[in-house]
């Protein structure tokens, strides 16, 4: 399949830091089509040198570093073309179309690595200048709005032009290995799946942290929070793979019909359950990794008085026949402790102990899939500790269901390495529908329209720290704890 890529923004953070270096190791794997091109479309004057001098400093930054070659870098290297170019002028982009993209029989992919307030113009240069055929897709990073309505508003400017099934809204967590792990272990093995319902679960808790503050970012953070920038698309998007119903098939449309069903069994929170079930948290100064780090309001561009959450912790329910019952705890926080990303099946004690003492109160059942920083599936079970005395204790051990890396099939790819790739396949399975990312705003409008109402105010919590001990007491009232990353 031939194919043309065009990276709007191509000068960009997103471009130099994530998709270049992808894209070198899928040139390198060859999985890319062997007459694609890269066109870097940017306003800012550079030369050919001195951009690809650019994308040289950012991969050799990057894990895909470690597959250079000499012979495969400039191959890869002759494929890229900087083009200074605005691309929301449709003369600009016309110029363009009649120099690189004249035959149409080419598929062509638009990434826009840009901000969604010029996704409109870009999108009418593009069609004004001829550039949306049958065969375009067009790929968009989040934030896709700030509201159910602000997505819309971006939806609408999109599907205006493109079809649906052109538009390809990237959430880099779904390309991870363990979540398709995930997939099929629940699906493709006959003793998981039975158990994988409220008789036998007892809690669900997705956590991602991170260790960095805002990074240069307090202005664009500042507007959106941990809600809208985290839980709204990466933590739901990892509740509905981990909660859906067997697909009729694994293909697109079946996939995603199965994680819509689930957004839409999402309890609706009231403004009682919203006080009861929610925790907003806002980092003071700290230390993380033997480092001291300044607070949120000391960051470099901070405003004073902003009460705008860099941690979120929450108890949800799934009201459906599988899942009735069972709680989902889900959190996410910056400058935290440890930067990890994990889903943790709890499964429930057994139903009678003829252990006694040897069996360890607390000691549940857990399957954990944790997607970063190492990406590994592992099991908890019980275990008899050796030896002639009868009455030795039980012991928790782990049976690892990773994978190791095969030498003969290279290193194991990154999210936006399989991502590009099923772009480039025309595979939209992993990416996620418009119906989708509405569901999932009215869920999280409800609860932020709760806070505001009620002008709720973030707990502070010490940099390096697992967050506000309101998080703690959130899942301890119920008699849990919550995973911590060891």
């Amino acid at each position: 399949m031939s194919c043309d890529l065009l990276i709007i923004g191509g000068d960009g953070d997103l471009a130099l830091r994530k998709l270049y270096p992808a894209l070198y190791s899928l040139w390198k794997s060859g999985r890319l089509p062997a007459d694609m091109r890269v066109l870097a479309i940017a306003r800012r004057e550079l030369s050919q040198a001195d951009f690809l001098e650019q994308v040289r400093t950012w991969f050799d930054r990057s894990k895909s570093a470690s597959q250079y070659s000499p012979t495969d870098w400039e191959s890869f290297c002759s494929r890229i073309e900087y083009c200074r170019q605005d691309a929301t002028s449709s003369e600009g982009m016309a110029s363009l179309a009649e120099i690189h993209l004249s035959d149409s029989e080419r598929d062509i992919v638009v990434y826009l690595a840009t901000p969604p307030q010029i996704f409109a113009p870009i999108c009418r240069a593009l069609d004004t200048a001829g550039l949306v055929r049958p065969n375009t897709r067009i790929v968009v990073e989040k934030p896709l709005g700030e509201s159910r309505e602000t997505f819309l508003e971006i939806n609408d400017q999109l599907t205006s032009i493109f079809e649906e099934d052109q538009v390809y809204r990237i959430d880099h967590y779904l390309g991870k290995e363990t979540v398709q792990n995930l997939l099929a272990l629940r699906f493709a093995n006959t003793f998981l799946e039975p158990l994988w319902n409220n008789k036998y679960i007892d809690n669900v808790q997705i956590t991602v942290a991170e260790s960095i503050g805002v990074s240069g970012r307090w202005d664009f953070y500042d507007a959106a929070g941990a809600m809208r920038d985290m839980v709204q698309n990466h933590l739901l998007q990892l509740l509905c793979l981990a909660a859906m119903e067997p697909p009729a098939r694994l293909a697109s449309t079946a996939v995603r019909n199965e994680k819509l069903k689930v957004l839409s069994c999402l309890r609706p929170m009231d403004k009682k359950m919203v006080r009861e079930n929610t925790v907003i948290g806002q980092y003071t100064a700290g230390a993380v990794d033997g480092e001291a780090v300044p607070g949120y309001g000391e960051e470099e561009g901070a405003k004073p008085g902003s009460e705008t959450e860099t941690f979120v912790a929450l108890k949800t329910y799934l009201d459906n026949w599988r899942w009735a019952g069972v709680p989902f705890y889900l959190r996410t926080g910056k400058r935290l402790q440890h930067r990890y990303s994990e889903i943790v099946v709890e499964f429930k004690q057994v139903a009678h102990s003829i252990f006694g003492a040897q069996l360890p109160a607390g000691t549940p059942n857990r399957m954990i899939i944790r997607l970063q920083p190492d990406e590994t599936i592992s099991l908890e079970l019980m275990n008899k500790v050796a030896g002639l005395d009868a009455n030795a204790p039980l012991r928790k051990v782990t049976l690892d269901l990773t994978f190791p890396e095969d030498s003969a099939i290279g290193p194991k790819p990154n999210a936006y390495q399989r991502l590009l790739l099923d772009v480039v396949r025309n595979n939209s399975t992993l990416f996620v529908r418009a119906d989708e990312v509405e569901e999932a705003w009215k869920w999280v409008d409800c609860i932020q329209s709760v806070w505001e109402e009620a002008g709720k105010r973030a707990e502070r919590y010490t940099a390096g720290s697992d967050g506000p001990s309101q998080a703690i007491a959130l899942i301890a009232r119920d008699g849990r704890n919550w995973h911590e990353y060891h």
